[in-house]
């Protein structure tokens, strides 16, 4: 079943977040920094060669009772991720666009972890005048959003 409009919306309402990056996805970081502008918990585990001071360095480390996961990442399968989320207590997973790979999506309905895939996080937590609020009236001019 496609995902609703508020499907993508609603996504963000969660408490705590862990945000899965390599540094490939400039969107990551500034996703991390509107959560917690909004006073969410957020988890950062950076797989990148230099991990950011202060973040995880796997997504073993996260602790239970997770809400939501934004993965974004290029270097590695994001689908080997998936049931270590599930187990970490996730309950929906966003899969940045052009990061969505086949094993991913079949992780998440083997898993039965509900999933978002294919748009940039940065299109829902943007705001004001920036590329983020150009994308998002694109997104709704073509009814992408």
């Amino acid at each position: 079943m496609e995902p609703t409009a508020s499907d993508w919306i609603n996504f963000w309402d969660a408490n705590s977040f862990a945000v899965i990056t390599d540094n490939t996805k400039p969107a990551m970081k500034w996703t991390v920094s509107e959560l917690k502008k909004q006073g969410k918990k957020v988890y950062v585990v950076d797989l990148s060669e230099k991990p950011d001071p202060g973040s995880l360095k796997s997504v073993s480390e996260l602790p239970i009772g997770l809400d939501r996961a934004v993965i974004g990442i290029t270097k590695s399968e994001p689908g080997d991720l998936i049931s270590v989320l599930k187990e970490k207590g996730a309950k929906k997973v966003w899969i940045h666009w052009k990061t969505e790979t086949e094993k991913a999506l079949s992780a998440c309905r083997d898993e039965e972890l509900e999933y978002l895939a294919g748009r940039c996080p940065m299109m829902y937590l943007g705001s004001g005048l920036s590329i983020h609020g150009l994308h998002r009236t694109i997104a709704k001019m073509t009814g992408k959003y």
